[in-house]
C-alpha cells in the first residue's frame, strides 16, 4: 500500500542517530545515507519497499510536524513495542502514551506513542494477541 514515508527533521545528525537506533529495535536496516542532501532511508531487510525516510526538507524550510499527522511502525509482538518505546525515550523522544492494549480500536491492538527530538509523532503498534 506505501512506498516511502518521510519524516522532516531540523537537525540531520540527532535524527539520524535517533532513528538508526529505534527502527534497528524493529529489525530495519539502513538502505542509505546521504550527507550532501541529508536524507536516509531503512528498510525491512530483504524487502525494497516501503520504505522509511528522514531528512531535511526539500523546499529549505524549517521541518514542522503536522497538526494530527503520525506515522505507525509496526512490531512483531507486545515485548517489541515496550522496547522500541524505552528506546526512544532514552533516545531524547517525549512520550505520547505508555505502552498498553487500545481495546477502543480492537481487542488486540496493543500500542505506544511517542514525539521523535523535531516533534514528529510516532507510534509503535502489533495487532496480535499477547
Amino acid at each position: 500500500m506505501l512506498s516511502h514515508v518521510f519524516i522532516g527533521v531540523n537537525d540531520f545528525e540527532r535524527a539520524f542517530d535517533f532513528y538508526s537506533t529505534v527502527l534497528g529495535e524493529l529489525g530495519l536496516a539502513l538502505k542509505f545515507r546521504e550527507d550532501d542532501r541529508p536524507w536516509a532511508g531503512w528498510m525491512k531487510p530483504g524487502v525494497a519497499r516501503p520504505l522509511f525516510l528522514v531528512g531535511k526538507p526539500f523546499d529549505g524550510q524549517p521541518a514542522e510536524p503536522g497538526n494530527g499527522a503520525m506515522v505507525a511502525l509496526l512490531a512483531a509482538d507486545r515485548l517489541t513495542v515496550k522496547r522500541v518505546h524505552a528506546t526512544a525515550l532514552a533516545q531524547g523522544a517525549t512520550c505520547e502514551g505508555p505502552p498498553g492494549l487500545r481495546p477502543e480500536y480492537h481487542a488486540n491492538y496493543y500500542g505506544a506513542y511517542f514525539r521523535d527530538p523535531d516533534g514528529n509523532k510516532l507510534c509503535v503498534c502489533c495487532h496480535g494477541p499477547a
